[in-house]
């Protein structure tokens, strides 16, 4: 699907308040409420636009630790990370898993509430998956920017 400038205009509007009505959308791009409908409609259709959530404040939610795990496995087969990945997207700590270049195989990102609770996922419940060769962690300090809004102009 080719996006026209109507279209990257609503799905910024989206990215930046997802509970914007219709007719606030269609006001604020000139149009009736029918074409900004139907382009949104499409747009979920094709599997451009994939949910509508809430971005929670971690912080209020006493989720003050945020971690980037950097994982080697010791196999590198498509079963190995066919299984390395099925085990730890069940963990709802963990938030992102990226499989990436260089020297680790995998990097994961988790927030949770303390150093407690993340020796706690490492002892118990990360070491309890086969095939990791090697972790690494890293502890954010503070954040700087964190956006879940994709640019699309």
């Amino acid at each position: 699907m080719t996006l026209d400038k109507i279209d990257k205009a609503i799905l910024d509007i989206i990215q930046r308040n997802a509970k914007s009505t219709i007719k606030e959308m269609a006001s604020q791009l000139n149009l009736s409420t029918t074409p900004v409908f139907d382009r949104i409609k499409k747009m979920e259709q094709k599997g451009i636009i994939k949910n509508y959530v809430a971005i929670l404040d971690s912080a209020l939610l006493e989720k003050k630790l945020t971690v980037f795990i950097m994982i080697s496995l010791k196999e590198h087969g498509k079963d190995a990370i066919n299984n390395f990945v099925e085990a730890i997207i069940e963990f709802p700590v963990v938030l992102e898993c990226h499989h990436i270049s260089g020297d680790a195989d995998f990097i994961l990102k988790l927030i949770m509430k303390d150093i407690e609770e993340y020796n706690d996922f490492i002892m118990n419940e990360l070491s309890s998956i086969n095939n990791i060769g090697k972790v690494e962690s890293r502890f954010s300090l503070s954040v700087r920017k964190n956006t879940h809004h994709i640019p699309v102009t």
